[in-house]
């Protein structure tokens, strides 16, 4: 069974950017939750084994790219609770260390094309065929279940008038903008993907609430760096001791310290930002920075 750490209380974080207008912005460092299934990635996946388990399901089936943090936790967590494990990769076969930690705790991969990888329903329905025990788990775990975990992220937690995370599939967004409600909260989302402007329907179709989603602080797109944006993460790193993810949580805090500058949120505010973890996959560009 996965052991956890427990919940830290919110780190406040003082840094120059962040300082104005009485501005207090705090950090949930949901990142330490777990080495491997860290972050929004065990929320994600809370309810999903449960579920699975519930409809005597042994072998866990899933979908993602060559540097998928859900896939590694996905691998991690089912060795804990004894899953096997199938993930379809897009695209061309590659080895790294997150695939390579995907291997060793066990689960099996199929690199697929791009077009095929389109089509993730009839590449799970024709390898459910012919394995009975199987149970369909979507990129990046979306889903009804894994909105229902990330809302458990606010659980024990008040007097902020903020909560904001970067959203990939929207699923944590989804959780947030449902448990914000009843924290007299707002749940505001710095997407990392370019030309997703559609998601936001998404998100309010999974918990029936209207949810907010800035969409210009991408930086090009999804995995897409550039100096200025690993400039930040090293600043961070050195004035706080918080290491930030390039493709999730660095683009939502340097998109949080833009929002502060430009005065978007009211004088006094206290914010929230939560930690989604992903740090492994920031080790393939450390030669780069």
């Amino acid at each position: 069974m996965l052991v956890l750490a427990p919940s830290l209380p919110p780190q406040q974080i003082l840094y120059p950017d962040f300082e104005k207008n009485g501005i207090q912005v705090f950090m949930k460092r949901d990142d330490l939750l777990h080495p491997i299934v860290s972050g929004n990635k065990w929320r994600k996946l809370k309810y999903v084994i449960e579920d699975a388990a519930l409809n005597n399901k042994t072998h866990l089936v899933s979908f993602g790219g060559a540097y998928s943090n859900h896939l590694l936790a996905l691998a991690a967590a089912s060795a804990s609770y004894g899953f096997k494990t199938t993930a379809f990769i897009r695209g061309e076969p590659v080895q790294n260390h997150m695939l390579g930690l995907c291997r060793t705790f066990g689960m099996q991969l199929h690199f697929v094309s791009r077009s095929a990888y389109l089509n993730k329903y009839q590449l799970y329905e024709d390898f459910a065929s012919k394995n009975e025990s199987t149970y369909f788990i979507d990129e990046g775990g979306r889903g009804v279940l894994a909105a229902k975990g990330c809302e458990e992220i606010l659980h024990g937690t008040t007097g902020y008038t903020h909560v904001v995370c970067a959203v990939g599939t929207g699923t944590t967004l989804a959780g947030l903008t449902k448990a914000a409600a009843e924290f007299n909260m707002k749940a505001e989302g710095i997407c990392v993907l370019k030309g997703a402007e559609d998601m936001i329907h998404e998100v309010e179709l999974l918990v029936g609430e209207k949810a907010t989603i800035h969409h210009q602080f991408h930086r090009g797109g999804y995995a897409k760096t550039d100096e200025e944006l690993w400039r930040f993460i090293r600043l961070f790193a050195q004035k706080t001791g918080i290491l930030l993810d390039q493709v999730y949580t660095a683009k939502m805090m340097m998109g949080l310290a833009m929002l502060i500058e430009q005065g978007y949120y009211p004088p006094n505010s206290r914010i929230l930002a939560i930690h989604t973890g992903g740090l492994l996959g920031v080790l393939s560009e450390f030669g780069n920075t």
